[in-house]
C-alpha cells in the first residue's frame, strides 16, 4: 500500500512507467480503457453497493449520479480525447512573417496526483483518471478517508485495464498529509475536489514549486425561478437538485430565488414536497444519510444560526424511524426549508445560507421584485459554481443566464450538468471561492496536458530574418518606417525602407 513514506518512491515509479505509456499508440491506451469499462459493467450492482455502503447516499443515487455518469464519460472520452490532442494549425500573425508557420502541440503533463472527496467518491475522481491516462499521464490517487471501499474499487477497475506496472497507484494517505505529501513527492499537477479552506491551503503548499493545480470547490448556489415558470416543474427539480444526496452537494441549489407573483404559490408546492420526502436506507426512499456525524452537526449549526439571525423553517420532512446502527439513524438530518418574509434585507444577506457552503438538506427561498435584483442577489456570494433559470420564455432565460455568475448555468434545470461529460465543470475563472481550472468536457481534458507552440520557417532560399544582426542606423531607420507604416502613420511613404528591410530577408 501506497503511504506518505513511500510516496515519492510510488512518484518516481509512476513517472518511469509514464514514459511507456506515453510511447504506446493511442489505439493501445484506449483498448486498456476499454478493458476497464468491460470490468465495470460485470460489476454495476458492486459499484452501487460500494458507493451506497461508505458514503451513505442511496442505491438508486449511486447508480444514476456515480456509474451511470462514470459510463458517458467513458464513452466521450474514449471518442474525443484524440481530437482533443490534435496539433493545431495557426493562422498567420502578420504579412511580415510570411515565411514562419505556427501550431499549437499538446504532450502529458506527466506525474498527475487527484485528491478526491467523500460526497461523489467514484464519479469524480473516475472522469479525471480516464482524462489522464487518455492524455498519456500516470496517475495517483488519493480518495477520502471515509470512502476508502470505493478507493479500492477504482483500484480494482484500473488494474483491470491492463497498464503498466506503476502507472496507477492508489494510496490511502490521512486527509491533512495527503496534499503535502503530493507536492513534496514531486507530482507535475494536482487536482483537488473539496473545501475551498483546504484549497487555499493547497495554493499556498504548491507556490515554491509554482506547481499548478486544478481545484473544484465550494457553492451555495442560486436558482430564479420567473414569473412565467412552471412552478410543478420548477418545484420539482429544485427538490431534487437541494436534496438528494442528503444535500451534500457542492452544485446543488442552496438559495432560490422566486418572483413575488408566483412566490406563495411556488412555497406552498416546495414546502409539500420537502414536507413528503422519505428518509431512508432502501429503494423506497428518497434520500439517506449524511456521511459522516462532523458534517451533521457542522449542519444543524449553520440552520440554528440563520434561525437566530431572522430566518423561519416554513418545512421540513418527517424523522427518520430506522432503530438499527446498520441504518445509521445518527446521522440523519431532517430537510429544511427556510424563509425570510419581512426581515431586512441587510439581515438576510447575513444568513449563513446565502453566502456559506451549508452542504447539507437546506434550502432558504426568497421573493424577488425583478431580474436584475434576483441576479444581483444571486451574484452576490463569492461562490459561483452553478446556478439555473426557470422559466418557459427560452430567450428570456437565456439573457437572464447570461447576467449570472457561475461556472455552469442551467435552464428549468439544476445541478445535472456534471453528469455531462461534454461540459466542462468548475467556477467561473476569476476570484472566485468555486475554485480554479475545469474538469470535463474539451476543457477539463486539456487541464491534462501541456500546451507548446512549434514555429516552423519554411520559405527556401531566406538568409536571416530582418531582426537578426548585424544592427545599423540605417536598420533602425528601416524599423521605424515599418513600425510607422503598421500604426497608419504616412503610410505609403514608409513603403521605400520597408521594402528594403524585407530584402533583409535574402540578403548575405
Amino acid at each position: 500500500m501506497t503511504t506518505k513514506e513511500n510516496l515519492p518512491q510510488v512518484i518516481a515509479a509512476a513517472r518511469d512507467a509514464q514514459v511507456l505509456w506515453n510511447d504506446y499508440p493511442f489505439s493501445k491506451k484506449a483498448a486498456c480503457l476499454k478493458a476497464a469499462r468491460a470490468f465495470m459493467a460485470g460489476h454495476i450492482d458492486e459499484i452501487a453497493q460500494t458507493i451506497h455502503k461508505d458514503n451513505g447516499k442511496l442505491l438508486i443515487d449511486a447508480l444514476s449520479a456515480e456509474a451511470l455518469p462514470a459510463f458517458m464519460a467513458m464513452d466521450y472520452y474514449l471518442k474525443h480525447a484524440k481530437k482533443f490532442m490534435r496539433d493545431k494549425k495557426l493562422g498567420m500573425g502578420s504579412i511580415l512573417m510570411f515565411n514562419k508557420k505556427s501550431r499549437i502541440v499538446y504532450r502529458p503533463i506527466g506525474v498527475v496526483g487527484i485528491i478526491s472527496p467523500w460526497n461523489y467518491p467514484f464519479a469524480i475522481p473516475f472522469s479525471e483518471v480516464v482524462m489522464a491516462l487518455l492524455a498519456g499521464n500516470a496517475v495517483i490517487l488519493k480518495t477520502a478517508s471515509v470512502t476508502t471501499g470505493v478507493g479500492r474499487l477504482l483500484e480494482s477497475i484500473f488494474n483491470a485495464a491492463g497498464l503498466p506496472a506503476g502507472l496507477f497507484s492508489y494510496c490511502e494517505i490521512p486527509g491533512a498529509e495527503a496534499g503535502s505529501a503530493f507536492i513534496e513527492g514531486g507530482i507535475d499537477k494536482l487536482f483537488f475536489t473539496g473545501s475551498t479552506k483546504t484549497g487555499k491551503e493547497l495554493m499556498a503548499l504548491a507556490a515554491p514549486r509554482l506547481l499548478p493545480l486544478v481545484l473544484e470547490l465550494g457553492g451555495a448556489d442560486a436558482a430564479i425561478v420567473c414569473a412565467d415558470a412552471d412552478i410543478s416543474r420548477a418545484a420539482k427539480g429544485l427538490l431534487w437538485a437541494g436534496y438528494s444526496n442528503a444535500g451534500q452537494i457542492c452544485g446543488g441549489v442552496q438559495r432560490i430565488l422566486v418572483h413575488k407573483s408566483i412566490y406563495k404559490k411556488f412555497l406552498a408546492e416546495f414546502c409539500r414536497l420537502v414536507s413528503a420526502l422519505r428518509p431512508g436506507n432502501g429503494l423506497d426512499a428518497d434520500f439517506g444519510p449524511m456521511t459522516t456525524m462532523k458534517q451533521k452537526e457542522a449542519v444543524e449549526k449553520l440552520i440554528q444560526d440563520c434561525i437566530e439571525g431572522g430566518a423561519v423553517v416554513a418545512a421540513k420532512n418527517a424523522d427518520f424511524q430506522g432503530d438499527s446502527e446498520a441504518d445509521n439513524k445518527d446521522k440523519f438530518l431532517n430537510a429544511v426549508v427556510l424563509t425570510a418574509e419581512g426581515l431586512d434585507k441587510d439581515k438576510v444577506m447575513a444568513l449563513p445560507v446565502m453566502e456559506d457552503e451549508i452542504f447539507g438538506p437546506v434550502t432558504i427561498v426568497l421573493p424577488f421584485t425583478d431580474e436584475g435584483e434576483a441576479a444581483s442577489i444571486a451574484n452576490a456570494s463569492s461562490y459561483a459554481l452553478t446556478s439555473s433559470v426557470w422559466s418557459k420564455d427560452r430567450r428570456r432565460a437565456l439573457n437572464l443566464a447570461r447576467q449570472l455568475n457561475a461556472g455552469a448555468i442551467m435552464i428549468n434545470d439544476h445541478l445535472m450538468s456534471h453528469g455531462l461529460a461534454e461540459t466542462s465543470w468548475g467556477g467561473p475563472g476569476g476570484a472566485s471561492d468555486s475554485g480554479l481550472g475545469r474538469t470535463h468536457g474539451e476543457l477539463g481534458f486539456m487541464e491534462m496536458l501541456k500546451t507548446e507552440f512549434v514555429v516552423d520557417d519554411f520559405l527556401p532560399g531566406v538568409r536571416r530574418d530582418i531582426y537578426w544582426h548585424p544592427y545599423s542606423a540605417k536598420v533602425y531607420e528601416q524599423m521605424r518606417a515599418l513600425t510607422a507604416f503598421l500604426a497608419g502613420v504616412k503610410p505609403l511613404s514608409q513603403i521605400p525602407k520597408v521594402l528594403s528591410l524585407v530584402m533583409r530577408y535574402w540578403k548575405k
